[in-house]
Protein backbone atom coordinates (compact mmCIF):
# COMPACT_ATOMS: atom_id res chain seq x y z
CA UNK A 1 0.00 0.00 0.00
CA UNK A 2 2.87 2.61 0.97
CA UNK A 3 4.33 1.88 -2.84
CA UNK A 4 1.10 2.82 -4.33
CA UNK A 5 0.33 5.79 -1.68
CA UNK A 6 2.87 7.39 -2.83
CA UNK A 7 2.74 7.44 -6.56
CA UNK A 8 -1.27 8.07 -6.31
CA UNK A 9 -0.72 11.71 -6.18
CA UNK A 10 1.13 12.04 -10.11
CA UNK A 11 -1.23 8.82 -11.68
CA UNK A 12 -3.19 11.75 -13.72
CA UNK A 13 -2.75 13.65 -16.95
CA UNK A 14 -3.57 16.77 -14.87
CA UNK A 15 -1.15 15.99 -12.00
CA UNK A 16 1.31 18.93 -12.15
CA UNK A 17 -1.20 21.12 -12.59
CA UNK A 18 -3.01 19.98 -9.44
CA UNK A 19 0.04 19.27 -7.60
CA UNK A 20 1.06 23.61 -8.34
CA UNK A 21 -2.23 24.41 -7.30
CA UNK A 22 -2.52 22.59 -3.94
CA UNK A 23 1.12 23.54 -2.92
CA UNK A 24 0.31 27.02 -3.93
CA UNK A 25 -2.36 27.10 -1.90
CA UNK A 26 -0.72 26.09 1.28
CA UNK A 27 1.70 28.33 0.54
CA UNK A 28 -0.75 31.07 1.09
CA UNK A 29 -2.63 29.23 3.84
CA UNK A 30 -1.61 32.38 6.06
CA UNK A 31 -4.39 33.88 4.51
CA UNK A 32 -7.09 31.11 5.96
CA UNK A 33 -9.46 30.74 3.14
CA UNK A 34 -6.67 28.81 0.97
CA UNK A 35 -6.67 25.95 3.35
CA UNK A 36 -11.01 25.09 3.00
CA UNK A 37 -9.70 24.49 -0.46
CA UNK A 38 -6.91 22.46 0.54
CA UNK A 39 -9.22 20.59 2.93
CA UNK A 40 -11.57 20.52 0.39
CA UNK A 41 -9.76 18.74 -2.31
CA UNK A 42 -8.72 16.31 0.43
CA UNK A 43 -12.26 15.07 0.81
CA UNK A 44 -12.90 14.91 -2.92
CA UNK A 45 -10.21 12.96 -3.18
CA UNK A 46 -11.27 10.56 0.03
CA UNK A 47 -14.46 10.26 -1.98
CA UNK A 48 -12.92 9.31 -5.37
CA UNK A 49 -10.58 6.61 -3.74
CA UNK A 50 -13.47 5.03 -1.28
CA UNK A 51 -15.38 5.10 -5.17
CA UNK A 52 -12.73 3.14 -6.58
CA UNK A 53 -11.55 5.67 -9.10
CA UNK A 54 -7.71 5.03 -9.83
CA UNK A 55 -6.72 8.84 -10.55
CA UNK A 56 -6.29 11.73 -8.52
CA UNK A 57 -9.19 14.65 -8.86
CA UNK A 58 -8.70 17.57 -10.07
CA UNK A 59 -9.45 21.54 -8.58
CA UNK A 60 -12.91 22.31 -10.03
CA UNK A 61 -16.18 23.47 -8.34
CA UNK A 62 -14.34 25.69 -6.07
CA UNK A 63 -17.87 26.58 -4.20
CA UNK A 64 -17.88 22.86 -3.30
CA UNK A 65 -14.11 22.66 -2.35
CA UNK A 66 -14.57 25.29 -0.43
CA UNK A 67 -18.02 23.91 1.08
CA UNK A 68 -16.63 21.08 2.16
CA UNK A 69 -13.24 22.11 3.77
CA UNK A 70 -15.11 24.56 5.82
CA UNK A 71 -16.77 21.45 7.49
CA UNK A 72 -14.04 19.47 7.79
CA UNK A 73 -12.23 22.66 9.94
CA UNK A 74 -15.28 22.85 11.66
CA UNK A 75 -14.91 18.79 12.19
CA UNK A 76 -11.01 18.78 13.23
CA UNK A 77 -11.86 22.03 15.48
CA UNK A 78 -14.35 20.63 18.00
CA UNK A 79 -12.21 17.30 18.07
CA UNK A 80 -9.09 20.04 19.47
CA UNK A 81 -11.91 21.33 21.99
CA UNK A 82 -11.32 17.91 23.82
CA UNK A 83 -7.67 18.75 24.97
CA UNK A 84 -7.80 22.52 24.89
CA UNK A 85 -10.52 22.44 27.72
CA UNK A 86 -8.06 20.10 29.88
CA UNK A 87 -5.67 22.69 29.65
CA UNK A 88 -8.02 25.38 30.79
CA UNK A 89 -9.41 23.07 33.45
CA UNK A 90 -6.07 22.63 34.82
CA UNK A 91 -5.23 25.94 34.48
CA UNK A 92 -7.93 26.98 36.59
CA UNK A 93 -7.80 24.28 39.02
CA UNK A 94 -3.50 25.43 39.33
CA UNK A 95 -4.79 28.86 40.28
CA UNK A 96 -7.60 28.16 42.42
CA UNK A 97 -5.21 25.93 44.31
CA UNK A 98 -2.42 28.26 44.43
CA UNK A 99 -4.93 30.82 45.99
CA UNK A 100 -6.68 28.06 48.73
CA UNK A 101 -2.68 27.52 49.68
CA UNK A 102 -1.47 31.08 49.57
CA UNK A 103 1.22 30.06 47.82
CA UNK A 104 3.00 27.37 50.83
CA UNK A 105 4.87 24.49 49.16
CA UNK A 106 2.02 22.19 49.57
CA UNK A 107 0.28 24.34 47.10
CA UNK A 108 3.03 24.24 44.69
CA UNK A 109 3.68 20.67 44.73
CA UNK A 110 -0.08 20.31 44.09
CA UNK A 111 0.28 22.59 41.15
CA UNK A 112 2.79 20.57 39.55
CA UNK A 113 0.55 17.40 40.58
CA UNK A 114 -1.83 19.05 38.69
CA UNK A 115 0.17 20.37 36.05
CA UNK A 116 1.56 16.44 35.32
CA UNK A 117 -1.99 15.23 35.22
CA UNK A 118 -3.17 17.33 32.82
CA UNK A 119 0.02 16.82 30.56
CA UNK A 120 -0.37 13.22 30.32
CA UNK A 121 -4.24 13.62 29.82
CA UNK A 122 -3.83 16.22 26.61
CA UNK A 123 -0.74 14.15 25.58
CA UNK A 124 -3.11 10.61 25.55
CA UNK A 125 -6.11 12.10 23.89
CA UNK A 126 -4.34 14.28 21.32
CA UNK A 127 -2.64 10.91 20.59
CA UNK A 128 -6.24 9.16 20.27
CA UNK A 129 -7.77 12.11 18.32
CA UNK A 130 -4.74 11.82 15.63
CA UNK A 131 -5.96 8.72 15.40
CA UNK A 132 -9.75 8.83 15.13
CA UNK A 133 -10.43 12.62 13.05
CA UNK A 134 -9.31 10.30 9.64
CA UNK A 135 -12.03 8.01 10.66
CA UNK A 136 -14.37 11.03 11.01
CA UNK A 137 -13.23 12.66 8.10
CA UNK A 138 -14.10 9.41 6.18
CA UNK A 139 -17.46 9.34 8.08
CA UNK A 140 -18.33 12.80 7.09
CA UNK A 141 -17.09 12.20 3.12
CA UNK A 142 -19.46 8.85 3.02
CA UNK A 143 -22.29 10.07 4.03
CA UNK A 144 -21.90 13.77 3.41
CA UNK A 145 -23.10 14.45 7.35
CA UNK A 146 -21.34 16.28 10.02
CA UNK A 147 -23.01 14.51 12.87
CA UNK A 148 -21.71 11.27 11.07
CA UNK A 149 -17.88 12.61 12.29
CA UNK A 150 -19.12 12.20 15.62
CA UNK A 151 -21.37 8.83 16.07
CA UNK A 152 -19.54 6.71 18.20
CA UNK A 153 -21.12 3.53 16.24
CA UNK A 154 -19.25 5.17 13.49
CA UNK A 155 -16.03 5.45 14.56
CA UNK A 156 -15.77 2.35 16.51
CA UNK A 157 -16.24 0.66 13.24
CA UNK A 158 -13.05 2.51 11.51
CA UNK A 159 -10.93 2.71 14.72
CA UNK A 160 -11.00 -1.11 15.60
CA UNK A 161 -10.54 -2.27 12.48
CA UNK A 162 -7.43 -3.85 11.65
CA UNK A 163 -7.36 -2.38 7.87
CA UNK A 164 -7.95 0.86 9.08
CA UNK A 165 -5.30 1.20 11.60
CA UNK A 166 -2.91 -0.05 8.67
CA UNK A 167 -3.90 2.53 6.62
CA UNK A 168 -3.51 5.29 9.18
CA UNK A 169 -0.09 3.83 9.45
CA UNK A 170 1.09 4.02 6.15
CA UNK A 171 -0.33 7.50 6.06
CA UNK A 172 1.29 8.52 9.29
CA UNK A 173 4.92 7.17 7.93
CA UNK A 174 4.68 9.33 4.89
CA UNK A 175 3.88 12.08 7.35
CA UNK A 176 7.60 11.12 8.69
CA UNK A 177 9.15 11.07 5.26
CA UNK A 178 7.58 14.22 3.71
CA UNK A 179 8.84 15.49 7.20
CA UNK A 180 11.77 14.74 7.15
CA UNK A 181 12.08 15.82 3.31
CA UNK A 182 10.45 19.06 4.82
CA UNK A 183 13.72 19.60 7.44
CA UNK A 184 16.44 18.88 4.64
CA UNK A 185 14.86 21.73 2.20
CA UNK A 186 13.96 24.30 4.72
CA UNK A 187 17.72 24.18 5.39
CA UNK A 188 17.73 26.08 1.99
CA UNK A 189 15.83 29.38 1.04
CA UNK A 190 14.29 27.79 -1.94
CA UNK A 191 14.06 24.45 -0.55
CA UNK A 192 11.11 26.29 1.97
CA UNK A 193 9.52 27.24 -1.02
CA UNK A 194 8.88 23.85 -2.00
CA UNK A 195 7.76 22.54 1.15
CA UNK A 196 4.14 23.55 0.65
CA UNK A 197 4.25 21.31 -2.75
CA UNK A 198 5.83 18.19 -0.32
CA UNK A 199 3.15 18.45 1.61
CA UNK A 200 0.34 18.69 -0.77
CA UNK A 201 1.90 15.45 -2.17
CA UNK A 202 2.35 13.46 1.55
CA UNK A 203 -1.13 14.39 2.27
CA UNK A 204 -2.78 13.10 -0.88
CA UNK A 205 -1.14 9.88 -0.40
CA UNK A 206 -1.94 9.93 3.08
CA UNK A 207 -5.90 9.95 2.12
CA UNK A 208 -4.89 7.83 -0.58
CA UNK A 209 -3.76 5.29 2.49
CA UNK A 210 -6.80 5.64 4.31
CA UNK A 211 -9.23 6.17 1.99
CA UNK A 212 -7.76 2.72 0.61
CA UNK A 213 -7.62 1.13 3.71
CA UNK A 214 -11.30 1.62 4.43
CA UNK A 215 -12.73 0.69 0.76
CA UNK A 216 -10.50 -2.97 1.66
CA UNK A 217 -12.35 -3.31 5.01
CA UNK A 218 -13.51 -6.55 5.34
CA UNK A 219 -17.59 -6.62 5.75
CA UNK A 220 -17.37 -8.08 9.33
CA UNK A 221 -15.53 -5.13 10.37
CA UNK A 222 -18.19 -2.52 9.13
CA UNK A 223 -20.39 -4.42 11.10
CA UNK A 224 -22.22 -5.96 8.37
CA UNK A 225 -22.17 -9.11 9.17
CA UNK A 226 -23.26 -11.09 12.28
CA UNK A 227 -22.34 -14.88 13.46
CA UNK A 228 -25.23 -17.05 12.50
CA UNK A 229 -27.76 -17.74 15.29
CA UNK A 230 -27.22 -20.82 17.13
CA UNK A 231 -29.83 -23.30 17.39
CA UNK A 232 -31.64 -23.86 21.09
CA UNK A 233 -30.58 -26.91 22.56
Amino acid sequence: MFQEAITYPRDSDSAVKTIAIGGALLFLSFLVVPTFFVLGYLVRTLRAVLNGEAEPPVFDDWGALGMDGLKVFAIGFAYSLVPAAIALAAVFASGATLGLGNGGSGSGLAVGLIALVAALAVTVISLAIAYVLPAAIVAYARSDSVAAAFAPDELRRFAFSRTYATGWLVAFGISLVAGVLIGVLNAVVIGAVLAPFVTFYANVAGTYAVGTAVREMPAIDAGDETPDAQPVA
